[in-house]
């Protein structure tokens, strides 16, 4: 399997190709008041709009700082309504890839309720790099979406 390798505040993290519809450089992004810290905004991506998750803000609290390695990961999503949806993961430094055998991933030994999108961890001559799965981002953060809706109460709902 083939894997984007990134960094989040000097630690690797890797998404899964397969679930890449394309990496872009990094854009100006629409903000949205109200909303978490880890939503960057929305984007224009060829008609569409595309709300954007900074992985560094869901992971470590702090930004993804704009190297031009910063990249906007457009991923194949599968909502809560079952339909895919095109979803922008804000990664840091995302310039290299690597394979691995599904069978070289080995638990973390931790599980955090709040982070269940950290997955099993590989090592390589560089140390070790935890997976992200996409498909355990938390719900609050992703629901299945089209658009964003702000509810009266200034909470977002993603429809």
């Amino acid at each position: 399997m083939l894997f984007l390798v990134f960094e989040i505040d000097n630690e690797r993290y890797c998404l899964e190709v397969s679930s890449i519809i394309e990496i872009t450089p990094m854009v100006a992004f629409k903000k949205i008041p109200h909303v978490p810290a880890y939503f960057s905004g929305l984007f224009n991506y060829r008609g569409t709009i595309v709300p954007v998750v900074d992985l560094s803000v869901l992971i470590s609290g702090k930004s993804s700082r704009p190297f031009f390695s910063t990249r906007v990961v457009l991923v194949d999503y599968e909502g809560i309504d079952k339909n895919h949806h095109i979803l922008g993961l804000l990664a840091e430094r995302a310039t290299e890839t690597i394979f691995c055998k599904e069978e070289a991933f080995q638990p973390s030994g931790i599980e955090v309720d709040e982070a269940k999108y950290l997955g099993d961890v590989i090592f390589d001559e560089k140390g070790m790099i935890q997976r992200i799965r996409i498909e355990k981002l938390p719900p609050e953060t992703i629901q299945g979406y089209d658009f964003f809706a702000l509810r009266e109460n200034n909470d977002i709902t993603i429809l």
